[in-house]
């Protein structure tokens, strides 16, 4: 069935205070999206983030970000008063998050609403249902606290290798520490699955996104080394990233831990299975990130500073995928598949059934004929007219080889086209293409610039940051948008 979403993440909605959350506002943005004829609402990571503010580099799997915490709910739950949360200082611009002073401020506020809190029985489930991943990661946010944030690998040695007594007796003297962050992860959970489920009511599927590898810095690899390639001191034989290419003469470095996937086969992929059975309860459609990760994974020597001395190792291929379905049924997933692919990861994607990505800002090479052109697309496959790691299309077509730019002309005969007009020019393309399902960012619907790009890939210092103004996804923009979506037949709202 064909049809049609937006692309855009929690963080980047309007919202009272410093960060796009879930608030008033994301139900809003959800009423809007039915009323321009969408099925789906796509968004990045929802884990807690640390260093660079990525939500591709989580401290864990599983647990919530608690930047996404609606305080104006906890305002009217009584845990918080209106004048405390006025009194922080999360940023004064509208546009941009200012993960400093929300890192600031955000706990402070979170532990007036702890103090207030009085356990239910619903909470006492959350903890007990939860409890294969919620233990370990409020050990170690507690502990981490105090060793003053510091990776776990510099931890001290009982703490750092998990001895029974040395963690028994944390947990005694961290307990109130502890008990903050269960507190986070279950108004995260309470909040997210209320959202979720109302957007589903209003005929909103989710489309959630998981990276394929886990930070280094994690829960994961602290509570579960045996998963990983690391040696005796626990520290990684090798990381991953990605060979010299044409955009980066020396590769890139990524620094995730890799799998031991001989290990996990023994186990029947029994954390992978667990991991995506836990991601179809928050999402209605899963995004794998580095999807040819699976057919093979490029490994880098740990300590280097490029990733020019890596090699490429088979990963666990088609048997993962197959064991999925034999244990969870059909989940639904996007295979992002960009980049230079081998005939072996195609032929992987092609036997998962799953949907592959196409992304009209790879299309447009002059020298070539590229599979992203439209007129090469299959049926099942995913459009973009770009991601969260593109510019928008007005900063991408700016920066085009003249060539490249030219050919994109031919290609659309939209020469007569203003600027205002060229972001629709993609968008009809997309939506006009036999892909199954179109994904437009919303910074394209809004006719943006690079000042809106979401991420910098390979940078630091200014990513995850712009925001959508308030009001800026008007009736008018919904009603437009829904009449190209049933010109093109995507609209699947009466």
């Amino acid at each position: 069935m064909r049809a049609s979403g937006i692309l855009l993440p929690v963080a980047s909605l309007p919202s009272r205070y410093g960060i796009g959350c879930f608030s008033k506002e994301a139900y809003t943005f959800v009423d809007t999206l039915k009323r321009a004829g969408q099925k789906y609402w796509q968004i990045l990571p929802l884990g807690p983030t640390g260093y660079g503010d990525s939500p591709y580099q989580s401290f864990s799997t599983y647990a919530g970000n608690p930047y996404f915490i609606d305080l104006e709910t906890l305002v009217e739950e009584g845990l918080l008063k209106e004048e405390e949360c006025d009194a922080c200082d999360f940023g004064e611009n509208p546009e941009y998050v200012d993960y400093e002073k929300i890192y600031r401020s955000r706990f402070k506020v979170l532990e007036k609403a702890f103090r207030r809190f009085v356990p239910g029985e619903d909470y006492a489930d959350f903890i007990k249902e939860n409890s294969f991943w919620l233990e370990d990661y409020c050990l170690y946010m507690a502990v981490k606290k105090q060793q003053e944030d510091v990776s776990w690998s510099e931890w001290p040695e009982e703490l750092k290798n998990r001895d029974p007594e040395t963690l028994e007796a944390k947990r005694a003297e961290l307990k109130t520490e502890i008990d903050f962050y269960r507190f986070q992860q279950y108004l995260f959970s309470v909040q997210w699955k209320k959202l979720k489920a109302y957007a589903n009511e209003q005929g909103i599927g989710i489309i959630g996104d998981i990276p394929i590898y886990v930070a280094f810095d994690s829960a994961d690899t602290w509570a579960h080394p045996e998963l990983f390639q690391f040696d005796e001191e626990n520290q990684p034989a090798a990381v991953a990233g990605c060979p010299p290419d044409a955009f980066s003469a020396t590769g890139q470095l990524w620094g995730n831990p890799l799998y031991r996937w001989d290990y996990h086969r023994s186990t029947g992929y029994e954390w992978w299975l667990r991991r995506l059975k836990y991601v179809t309860t928050l999402y209605d459609v899963v995004r794998i990130d580095h999807f040819r990760g699976f057919d093979e994974y490029y490994s880098i020597p740990y300590g280097d500073e490029t990733a020019e001395n890596g090699h490429w190792e088979k990963g666990p291929g088609i048997e993962l995928f197959e064991t999925v379905k034999e244990k969870l049924g059909d989940v639904q997933v996007i295979a992002e598949d960009l980049g230079y692919l081998t005939d072996s990861v195609i032929q992987m994607v092609k036997d998962s059934g799953y949907p592959g990505m196409k992304v009209l800002q790879f299309a447009f090479d002059s020298r070539e004929a590229s599979d992203y052109l439209p007129h090469n697309y299959e049926h099942n496959c995913v459009v973009y007219t770009g991601t969260h790691d593109n510019d928008t299309i007005l900063g991408w077509y700016d920066g085009m080889a003249d060539a490249d730019r030219e050919f994109s002309k031919e290609y659309m005969n939209n020469y007569k086209s203003t600027r205002e007009e060229l972001p629709w020019d993609f968008i009809r393309l997309a939506m006009g293409s036999v892909a199954d399902l179109c994904i437009i960012p919303m910074q394209d619907y809004l006719g943006l610039g690079s000042e809106a790009r979401t991420n910098f890939p390979s940078t630091l210092g200014d990513n995850w940051k712009w925001r959508m103004k308030k009001d800026a996804f008007t009736g008018e923009l919904a009603d437009e948008i829904r009449r190209i979506t049933k010109l093109y037949a995507r609209c699947t709202q009466n």
